[in-house]
Order: structure tokens, then C-alpha cells, then sequence
């Protein structure tokens, strides 16, 4: 069995939800306190053993390649003003042994898509994928990390799952499951984003996957699903009866950052954590909160 080295970050979305902020400026780059999204999800993988980041981009997106790449004259700036710290910040973003591959998915036509994109870099082999805007604080041990154990031990394509409110079904892909062990259970059927009761399960898909290169085949002759789009849920339909597909529910707490509120609450709640600012920002907000009452 091949060792996961691969990761795959869909970034080509317009991220209308967070306009005007977004309108030149990526999503994935919105900061938590003072990381881009993007970062945390890159570290996720790092930690994961991942050492080959496959960035599917769109315009606008080059400030994530910026990211990623070397930044000469701040880094001669920085030394020069012996900013020690700050120095070091700005080198460890990526590690020397990780390579960064940037494809151009040129249009908008779904997620499955964006994964299919990725297709060349991938050659037949299995990886990851991870959406930046499902930040998960995996307490103490990342969400993918906690997966690739689990391909590991069974062999299998592992999805990251986690129970939703059944009035939230809508919004997700909704898997339905037979339990094999604690946390860990075997997908019977996936649905693109049921409605309220069309689905007993409310256990719902969230942005961790772990394939085999099945997964690729099955997206070249997927067609257009849900919205007009080639749908990943789709495709992980199709490889449902071909190969056996495991749901994780993952150890840790997902913050939905596609969305304002989850956003904030990542925000908050990351601050109340960050060793320099966790004393006065908690300070802080208990002022606030005795100021309204």
C-alpha cells in the first residue's frame, strides 16, 4: 500500500459570501488572528506527512502562490533590521522538503472538478484532499492526520464526517452509514445536500477526504449533478460500488469559514487561544460583555 504524500486544496472559488473582502483578495487568505486559512490547512497536511501541495487555482489566486513562495527583499529586510523572530516566522511558512504544484482549474464547474484538475500531479496515486474553508482544531492532533491512520489501518478511501442539525442537511453531502468501530463507519449511500427528512442520517461530509486513484477515473466520466457542476459527492457514489468507502467522524471541532458567523467564532476562539494575545483578549471580552449587561 502506497504511503500518502499527496494533497490536493481546491482554491478557485470566488468566495461571494465574504464580498467585498474577497474581491481581490482570496478567501483562503482571510486571516485567523494572524494566519491566512490557507496556512492552517497547509500545516494540517504537513503534519499529516504530506510533502506535496497541489494548489487548484483560479485568477486572482496569485497571492497564495505569493504565500508560498520565498519572499526575498522582506526577508533581506527583515535581517537587516535584525528582526530575528519575525525572520524566522516568515521562513518556516513551508518546510524544504515540500514542494508546492499550482494548476489552473480555467473554469468553475465544481468541486469534482477542481479534485479532477489535479489529475496530472496525482499519477495513480492515492491523496488528500482538504477545503481551507473547514478550519479544524483537531485538540492536539490534526483532522488528516487522524485519517491517514485510519487508511493506514483499513486500506480504504476515508471521508471526514461529523453530525449536523437535521435542519442543516441542505448544506451538505449526507452519508449513510453502518458503524465498524468507534468513530469509524462504512458509507452504504452519499447524497448532494438532502432536504430536511428526504435523508434519515444527518451525518454530514465535511472538507477531509482521503482516496484511492479510483476516485480519478470515476470524475472523467462523471457529468454535470447539482447546480450544473461535476459533483464530487457524484463520483464518490460511483466508487461506493466499485471499492469500500469508510465515514470518520474525526476528534476535534470544525469551524465552517465559508460563512461569516463561523468565521468570527473561529476568530474569537483561536485569539482566546494564541499565547500572546489570550490574557488581554480575554480581558477584553469579559469588559465587553459587562459593558452590555
Amino acid at each position: 500500500m502506497k504511503k500518502i504524500r499527496k494533497v490536493v486544496f481546491p482554491v478557485a472559488g470566488m468566495g461571494t459570501r465574504f464580498l467585498p473582502a474577497t474581491k481581490a483578495n482570496p478567501k483562503e487568505m482571510l486571516p485567523v488572528v494572524d494566519k491566512p486559512l490557507i496556512q492552517y490547512a497547509v500545516e494540517e497536511a504537513i503534519e499529516a506527512g504530506m510533502d506535496q501541495l497541489i494548489f487548484i487555482t483560479g485568477r486572482t489566486k496569485n497571492s497564495i502562490m505569493d504565500h508560498f513562495d520565498k519572499a526575498y527583499e522582506l526577508e533581506t529586510e527583515l535581517e537587516a533590521r535584525n528582526k530575528t523572530q519575525l525572520l524566522e516566522i516568515v521562513r518556516d511558512i513551508l518546510p524544504s522538503h515540500v514542494s508546492c504544484i499550482y494548476i489552473r482549474q480555467a473554469e468553475a464547474l465544481g468541486l469534482g472538478h477542481a479534485v479532477l484538475c489535479a489529475q496530472p500531479a496525482i499519477d495513480y496515486e492515492p491523496f488528500a484532499v482538504i477545503l481551507a474553508d473547514d478550519l479544524i482544531d483537531g485538540n492536539g492532533k490534526g483532522a488528516l492526520s487522524q485519517m491517514v491512520n485510519q487508511y493506514n489501518r483499513h486500506g480504504s478511501s476515508v471521508i471526514g464526517v461529523q453530525n449536523v442539525p437535521l435542519e442543516e442537511t441542505g448544506k451538505y453531502g449526507i452519508v449513510q452509514a453502518s458503524e465498524i468501530e468507534k468513530r469509524i463507519s462504512k458509507v452504504e449511500t452519499i447524497i448532494e445536500k438532502p432536504k430536511p427528512g428526504e435523508s434519515s442520517s444527518t451525518l454530514a461530509v465535511v472538507g477531509r477526504y482521503i482516496f484511492t486513484p479510483r476516485i480519478m477515473q470515476l470524475l472523467t466520466s462523471t457529468g454535470r449533478g447539482t447546480g450544473g457542476e461535476i459533483q464530487l459527492t457524484d463520483a464518490i457514489s460511483s466508487l461506493l460500488e466499485l471499492e469500500r468507502v469508510l465515514a470518520y467522524e474525526f476528534d476535534g471541532k470544525r469551524y465552517d469559514c465559508g460563512s461569516k458567523l463561523g468565521y468570527l467564532e473561529a476568530t474569537v476562539e483561536y485569539a482566546l487561544k494564541h499565547p500572546e494575545l489570550k490574557e488581554g483578549f480575554t480581558a477584553y471580552l469579559r469588559n465587553l460583555a459587562c459593558a452590555k449587561t
